[in-house]
């Protein structure tokens, strides 16, 4: 992983594959290369295979395009996240086979780039070593070229289907030939690929994101699992899993607008700030179109008929939920599992998705699986999903970022959310607009079951209609926080207490902390805190605690007094009405008002403040924190 770009183009298509590079470097990546067929363009722009790689920005990259003159009408381009091998330039892609022997004596003859890992690649290495195929590098990926080479007899896309038979793993890649100057290959398997089609059909474009084809075509094809895709000048191929060539596989092109504008920086020092602010709008666009028969929201993609039918059948045949997630979406899983049983009654478990598959579970067919994601293209949670599947759990729902990814179209039903593109690596209005789609999926199943009174159902709705204004207050603490910031500068241990429904919110608090401060932090139930953490609580040992005015304030208060017994210094986000009060050793945020069920939405946002302003003042990569990616494609 992460980015890949593509195109065979009658006119030189260098400009628009770094573009691409550009418009994917959200996703994290250590390493980007280009490589161009200098034929394509006739005699003017050279011949054979030329690339350039960095291990420092696409902007840099583009600088060493322009220097070393690289044009071409055919070519392939590549953001790297290191697995296999450091990030290092001979590691970046793309990747070339010389054929046999040694490769400082032989010009390139396949060029290659690809997402994801190749579980066997060891014994592949081994076999084509065997052969006279000297390594250049210590990726899996170039296994796959010199694989390719060896099965070239005048076809690449011949070459590409029996190589990717030999592949164990998941992959998306793109490959040129040194005898085909007009010919790109595609395929994919277990790691996301689209195709775009160009004005006219006179260029086509191979990419990871339809976001990186943004302003060059809307034109978009979601490739399948197992397909392969030839695209030559005027024309593109698509051959199924199935592997018959003889009948091309039919697959829609779908208008996509991927507007590059919503990925502009603006006024803002990070993308991750900006993010934090958009949260209100976030919110308010997600909720557009609250109605008051919930479930009519939830109709997956491919449904017809009257709205909400379909959620409502499913609803019906459930006895409980199981939630598959990763990362920050797991912590909006967890929150839910609150929401879930106490307003819906339906009992809920959550799973860490990259885990779930490996254990032995008990299956229930009349169990919801509800799979979380920002990208719905998380190589984990997928897995997941299709072993829930296969396990005989066949209803499912996604709440999902992403209207046309996998995620979407492998459920049977969907809440898209609408937080737009998220550039920071550190999710933050992905998951507050998770959390609002959670708990309109908890007031379907309410209403589903008849657990909720007119007058409650009318209470609910107002309240989430009213979070934007809500959160928009809470923004405005931003001032206080910095204030926290300062302090945790100095820091290299934090802890983070939450109870209740709180308790996830403390998990993300500490997730967004080390994820970007590089500050070690863990978060505690607050009740366990005498059960082992209380032994790291220290006067250098900040204690971050969540505390709205809920039932279980009292005891949460007696857990703040066994910090301060130890010398341990709190900072406290408090609701207005609670009665803990700033001292000593005390440091007392006080939220503009208590928002009941609704409340974790809004103790977020203090907590991500937090993250982002003690991440400056230490001065590090707050957008691209390190060995750390956007989009998680590869388990």
């Amino acid at each position: 992983m992460c980015g890949i770009v593509a195109a065979v183009s009658p006119r030189n298509i260098v400009p628009i594959l770094v573009q691409g590079l550009q418009r994917l470097e959200y996703r994290g990546y250590d390493s980007c290369g280009v490589a161009v067929h200098g034929a394509s363009l006739g005699a003017a722009g050279g011949a054979g295979l030329q690339r350039a790689r960095s291990t420092a920005r696409v902007a840099e990259l583009l600088a060493q395009v322009h220097t070393e003159r690289l044009e071409g009408a055919t070519g392939i381009a590549h953001t790297r996240w290191a697995t296999h091998g450091a990030p290092a330039v001979h590691n970046a892609h793309p990747h070339f086979s010389h054929g046999t022997g040694n490769p400082a004596d032989a010009p390139g003859r396949v060029a290659l780039v690809h997402n994801g890992i190749i579980e066997n690649h060891e014994a592949l290495r081994a076999a084509l070593q065997a052969r006279g195929y000297m390594f250049a590098s210590q990726t899996d990926t170039e296994v796959i070229a010199h694989l390719v080479d060896s099965y070239y007899n005048g076809d690449l896309f011949e070459a590409v289907q029996s190589a990717v038979a030999q592949l164990r793993g998941a992959y998306a890649i793109a490959v040129m030939h040194k005898d085909e100057p007009h010919r790109v290959v595609g395929a994919r398997a277990g790691s996301p690929l689209i195709l775009g089609v160009g004005p006219d059909s006179a260029e086509h474009f191979l990419a990871s994101d339809a976001m990186a084809l943004a302003g060059v075509t809307d034109q978009i094809v979601y490739l399948e699992e197992g397909d392969l895709v030839d695209l030559q000048p005027g024309r593109y191929w698509i051959v199924g899993k199935d592997r018959s060539a003889l009948t091309p596989a039919q697959r829609p092109v779908r208008t996509v607008q991927a507007h590059s504008g919503a990925a502009e920086l603006g006024p803002y020092r990070h993308y991750m700030q900006k993010e934090i602010f958009e949260q209100p709008r976030a919110i308010a666009d997600t909720l557009e179109g609250l109605v008051d028969i919930v479930p009519e929201l939830f109709d997956g993609p491919g449904q017809a008929g009257k709205p909400g039918a379909a959620a409502w059948r499913v609803f019906k045949d459930i006895d409980r939920v199981l939630i598959l997630a990763c990362g920050t979406s797991y912590y909006s899983g967890c929150t839910a599992r609150y929401w879930l049983e106490d307003i819906a009654g339906i009992p809920t478990q959550v799973e860490v998705a990259s885990e779930y598959r490996y254990r032995t579970s008990v299956p229930d067919p009349r169990t919801l699986v509800v799979t979380i994601s920002q990208s719905g293209e998380t190589a984990d949670t997928l897995a997941a999903l299709r072993h829930a599947q296969g396990l005989g759990m066949k209803h499912t729902l996604t709440i999902c970022n992403v209207a046309t990814s996998a995620m979407v179209r492998e459920c049977e039903l969907a809440y898209i959310t609408r937080a737009g593109v998220e550039i920071g690596v550190a999710s933050t209005k992905a998951f507050t607009t998770q959390l609002a789609g959670l708990f309109l999926l908890t007031l379907a199943l309410a209403q589903s079951r008849g657990r909720l009174t007119p007058e409650q159902e009318a209470a609910h709705l107002q309240a989430m209609r009213h979070l934007p204004v809500a959160l928009q207050a809470v923004l405005a603490l931003e001032p206080q926080v910095i204030g926290w910031a300062e302090d945790f500068t100095r820091m290299e241990n934090a802890l983070f207490l939450g109870r209740g429904l709180h308790y996830p919110i403390a998990l993300e608090g500490a997730l967004k902390l080390k994820e970007i401060s590089y500050i070690h932090a863990e978060a505690y139930p607050a009740g366990e805190l005498k059960h082992g953490p209380l032994a790291l609580v220290t006067s250098s040992m900040p204690v971050v605690t969540v505390a709205p005015n809920d039932a279980l304030l009292e005891k949460l208060q007696s857990n703040l007094q066994e910090v301060r017994a130890r010398g341990g210094m709190l900072y406290v986000l408090a609701d207005a009405d609670t009665r803990i009060e700033s001292s000593e050793g005390v440091h007392v945020i006080r939220m503009p008002e208590h928002y009941g069920a609704l409340s974790p939405i809004l103790h977020v946002l203090p907590l991500q403040l937090l993250a982002y302003h003690t991440a400056c003042a230490r001065g590090t990569d707050v957008d691209k924190p390190r060995n750390l990616a956007k989009s998680v494609t590869v388990e």
